[in-house]
């Protein structure tokens, strides 16, 4: 478990497919007063004993169904968290991770200093998260909508599977917000959060990973 900033613990990284070695999975965890955060999930033993000596977890938010897995039981007994998803993929998460969401969403909400941004395109139910830090900076958690690549390129989750319309429709309104630090779930790893430090560089960020979706036919 690595400190990033002074709220913010980022896990190692996990290899969800052996077939494709520059793609690997992050957890984060937000440390607050009245109980810690987890965005996103991780599966290693070792930080989930980090995450124990951080105080353990109150709610775990998925970005997509792709988090669910084995480890988002073993989580919820360990630390008695709730776990939250979007309603739509919550049979799909019980199916994958023998356990359903304790709560669910179904359009945006606002759960105290954290956003929840249901942003369809990636798969049905793929959320961003937007949180103020009180330390000064807004932290966006795109899920696999947006990240880098290995070579620093900024992609679209956009897959066989995925809704290329509501997709670019989610883009462009993840342009309109302001985020201090950007930190995706599955994506290259040399580039797991990007913090924006001149203006127009998450825009721009946002237009190199529309113009694939835009220019194929």
């Amino acid at each position: 478990m690595q400190q990033i900033y002074p709220d913010l613990w980022q896990t190692r990284a996990e290899q969800p497919l052996p077939s494709v070695a520059d793609l690997v999975t992050r957890a984060y965890l937000i440390t607050r007063a009245d109980g810690n955060l987890l965005i996103y999930s991780t599966g290693l033993a070792d930080e989930h004993q980090a995450i124990g000596d951080l105080g353990g977890i109150r709610r775990q938010y998925l970005s997509h169904v792709d988090e669910a897995g084995p480890a988002l039981k073993t989580l919820q007994e360990t630390f008695g968290s709730e776990l939250w998803g979007h309603a739509v993929e919550a049979d799909a998460v019980l199916r994958r991770a023998g356990v359903a969401p304790n709560r669910t969403f179904t359009g945006p909400e606002t759960h105290g200093d954290l956003e929840v941004m249901p942003l369809p395109g990636h798969t049905p139910g793929s959320t961003a998260y937007l949180y103020r830090s009180p330390h000064g900076r807004t932290y966006l958690f795109t899920g696999d909508t947006i990240g880098r690549d290995d070579r620093g390129v900024w992609t679209a989750g956009y897959l066989p599977f995925s809704d290329k319309a509501q997709l670019v429709a989610t883009l462009r309104r993840l342009a309109e917000l302001a985020p201090d630090v950007v930190l995706s779930s599955a994506f290259g790893r040399n580039h797991p959060h990007t913090e924006m430090t001149a203006p127009g560089q998450w825009r721009a960020a946002v237009d190199e990973a529309l113009a694939p979706l835009l220019t194929a036919a």
